[in-house]
């Protein structure tokens, strides 16, 4: 396997994200970068991005959320970030992605996990939710899920599938102001770019749209459906977003994205709770929404406090 590292000098003076680098030695040649705020023996927050951002996505949640005293984990997934990046497509899939993310967790024995994770942070994160269901405590799922391979896969997605293959233009920086709520300055545009010297660094960014499981006979389709459930009325969700399990005592917390809203002047950005449901579902014409009815113990990251997220 030859791993590129990504040039320190790269990170230097990023707008909003002063964090202390953190890494763990997945293997001789491998190393995974990781943000870790807040007091080491509290209860962690683990946020995983998704593809093709890094742990600069959650620079807005990641200190108010320390300073609420809960430890905040956000690592680099392999190939993204500050972490080693492989340089051949065929060195990633789903399952290597999870491995090493587990290992890492492993490492640090991370339990009653409060995961926050979107796009490929939470196909990633769902599994190994599903598969160590007595490290997590609760979740908070944005844009995600973990696909059987059942749903058809909207033309949107299969267009970016397309792209992210063949297309020899792949601004990442550019590719993240398109999915974001708002305009970014092009110091965060440059920021989102920083990992990716050049085009031999994106291999990872590159090929994980293809990795998403998109038939049911896929291997990985077949793993998470091995571990999945469907909607309450037993049906298979319109979206693969759906097709995901989450075991006892997890309890999950479905939005459309980091910018809820909570009423008219306020949105919530981040939110973890203790809580017991009456009702879990309900569909809209974008999106599954949890709606949550439950008494709660929770902390808020709103616009008094908190810039809005990407």
């Amino acid at each position: 396997m030859k791993v590129l590292r990504t040039p320190d000098e790269r990170f230097a003076n990023l707008p909003d994200y002063p964090f202390a680098p953190h890494y763990h030695q997945l293997a001789p040649d491998l190393r995974l970068h990781y943000v870790d705020e807040g007091p080491t023996d509290a209860k962690p927050v683990l946020m995983l991005h998704g593809e093709p951002s890094w742990s600069y996505l959650y620079r807005f949640m990641i200190p108010p959320v320390a300073a609420a005293g809960l430890r905040v984990l956000a690592p680099d997934l392999i190939g993204f970030g500050k972490s080693d990046k492989p340089t051949a497509s065929s060195d990633y899939s789903f399952s290597g992605q999870v491995e090493w993310i587990r290992q890492w967790m492993e490492a640090l024995d991370l339990r009653d996990i409060t995961l926050v994770c979107q796009d490929w942070g939470s196909l990633i994160g769902l599994r190994l939710a599903a598969e160590n269901p007595e490290r997590f405590a609760r979740i908070i799922l944005s844009n995600g899920g973990l696909p059987t391979g059942e749903a058809k896969m909207a033309m949107a997605w299969r267009l970016w599938e397309k792209f992210s293959r063949f297309s020899p233009w792949f601004p990442i920086g550019r590719i993240l102001q398109s999915g974001t709520k708002r305009e970014l300055s092009p110091a965060e545009i440059a920021a989102y770019d920083a990992p990716f010297p050049n085009d031999r660094y994106k291999a990872a960014a590159r090929v994980y749209p293809s990795l998403v499981p998109v038939r049911f006979e896929d291997p990985e389709a077949v793993k998470t459906a091995m571990h999945g459930r469907y909607s309450s009325n037993g049906k298979s969700p319109s979206s693969p977003a759906l097709a995901m399990v989450i075991r006892s005592p997890v309890v999950v917390m479905l939005v459309s994205s980091m910018k809820y809203p909570a009423r008219k002047d306020k949105r919530i950005h981040a939110c973890a709770a203790d809580i017991s449901f009456k009702k879990m579902i309900h569909r809209n014409s974008r999106s599954w929404l949890l709606r949550l009815v439950a008494k709660a113990n929770w902390w808020a990251v709103t616009d008094s406090n908190c810039r809005p997220t990407d």
